[in-house]
């Protein structure tokens, strides 16, 4: 038997793809009600106030289900999937070979947390860069809310948003919101991947535990934590960016919010952002773990 178990990136890519897409699948209807929550701007009344249409998560929930039914929550399922498989598979495929690569490959013992830290940043940012436009479609479909009667929607699906998309806005512009959506995804992986990594790490060397079923879920969840924490104001700026044609840039969409909603305006949607994040951090690290011992396996028993 071999001293060192490896798994190749193909491999890694593989597991990391379906992973991702099998939570996916499970929290579609929670990263909706975050989109919406995000993008909804306060409605002006006669007396001053304010009355928003989504309240809350579950709120958000129910009234998008009610105005649109049950299959409104699974809007951008498609163009969500192609994501995943795309960014989920590389995010985490390359993270252990650039990890590697940073310490060297006869490193021994553990790696340090900002070393993981600056892999995960490489990592989310390359592989966001690659998967920009599926964010993109993703978010104008499941920005769109029910429609007054004899409106048409801009799209028919997924694929006919990347078409129309092109021919309207030119081949570039499934790229719109890049700026915001590296930031973003680079800071959320780094507190995705890095504190999975390192918490996992700490988890594994307290007696009883071991490298668990339990230590999978705590360690995905903590992982959820801190990505929100970390990430809610850039997802905030990058889901209006998306959503919203009206910005110049991404400085223009923070002052903009900023000035006409204030601090909290970046935290909108972080109870629905949180435990979507965490849902799926669980979901995600669970199947993963799980999914890679079928290829490990094979390497053990060759």
């Amino acid at each position: 038997m071999a001293d060192r178990i490896e798994i190749s990136f193909l491999e890694t890519f593989i597991c990391s793809a379906f992973a991702a897409c099998f939570a996916e699948l499970f929290t579609v209807p929670l990263d909706t009600a975050k989109v919406r929550l995000q993008l909804q701007r306060k409605i002006p009344t006669g007396d001053g106030d304010s009355l928003p249409k989504y309240r809350g998560s579950f709120g958000t929930l129910s009234t998008i289900a009610r105005e649109e039914g049950i299959s409104g929550l699974w809007k951008g399922v498609i163009a969500g999937l192609h994501r995943q498989c795309i960014y989920g598979g590389l995010r985490i495929g390359l993270y252990e070979p650039v990890k590697t690569f940073l310490v060297g490959s006869d490193f021994i013992g553990d790696i340090p947390l900002y070393q993981k830290i600056l892999a995960a940043l490489l990592t989310g940012a390359i592989a966001i860069i690659v998967a920009n436009p599926t964010d993109l479609v993703k978010v104008r479909l499941q920005s769109e809310g029910k429609l007054p009667a004899g409106v048409p929607r801009r799209y028919a699906g997924a694929v006919d948003a990347y078409f129309t998309i092109v021919k309207l806005e030119g081949v570039g512009a499934l790229w719109t919101g890049l700026g915001p959506n590296i930031a973003r995804n680079a800071i959320v992986n780094a507190a995705e991947l890095a504190s999975y990594d390192q918490i996992k790490e700490i988890i594994m060397k307290i007696p009883g535990f071991g490298d668990s079923f339990l230590t999978h879920m705590l360690a995905g969840l903590a992982a959820g934590f801190f990505a929100v924490c970390i990430g809610s104001p850039i997802d905030v700026v990058k889901s209006r960016m998306m959503g919203d044609s009206t910005y110049r840039n991404t400085i223009d969409c923070f002052i903009k919010t900023m000035k006409t909603e204030g601090i909290m305006a970046f935290y909108k949607g972080f109870l629905p952002n949180f435990t979507r994040l965490g849902t799926w951090n669980v979901i995600m690290f669970l199947t993963l773990e799980q999914v890679k011992k079928v290829f490990l396996r094979e390497v053990l028993y060759d």
